[in-house]
């Protein structure tokens, strides 16, 4: 566990105001659940809940079947991190980050699906991977992650399939959440 250095007083009614420079660097946003942990030593934890995270072996299992089925790696996410992955190194994926570009598709609610000429969307931080298809995951209205497809060299353009596909793990995903 890291200091910051800042210190906070709790107000009449229990709050607690996390300074905005660690909201900001730790991705919290406004009406994030936040799971709180305590210790015998008396620490306190708050850390960012992904109900997604929670149904990790169910996410494994889908992106297995989505990869069968439509031939090229998948990757499951929560609202910051890889979650799920198959059909790509899990240790090279695991834990890694949300890129700008898929953070902003799931806020805006829309999905992706990779065109001849079209430009390229790389939906995790810091790997070359471009998706084919990716479609946010909404659970009672609330965005709580993304489902991708991610080209494996032999396809550059989404087919049918693989659309059709991305919409139904993102909708099961969803309906397990809830």
């Amino acid at each position: 566990m890291k200091a910051t250095g800042i210190v906070r007083r709790i107000d009449d009614l229990g709050r607690v105001v996390i300074p905005k420079e660690i909201r900001r660097t730790m991705r919290i946003r406004e009406g994030d659940p936040l799971e709180i942990y305590t210790s015998s030593d008396g620490e306190v934890i708050f850390k960012k809940y992904s109900a997604i995270g929670e149904l990790s072996e169910n996410a494994t299992q889908v992106a297995d079947i989505m990869r069968q089925l439509a031939g090229c790696p998948v990757v499951v996410f929560d609202r910051d991190h890889v979650v799920a992955t198959s059909g790509v190194t899990k240790r090279e994926f695991q834990e890694r980050r949300v890129s700008p570009e898929m953070e902003e598709l799931m806020e805006s609610r829309r999905q992706f699906y990779a065109e001849a000429g079209g430009r390229e969307m790389h939906p995790v931080e810091g790997m070359n991977a471009a998706s084919l298809a990716a479609m946010p995951i909404l659970s009672a209205g609330d965005v709580t992650g993304a489902v991708a497809f991610l080209a494996n060299g032999k396809t550059q353009t989404a087919t049918e399939l693989q659309k059709s596909l991305v919409s139904a793990a993102a909708q099961f995903l969803g309906r397990q959440v809830e």
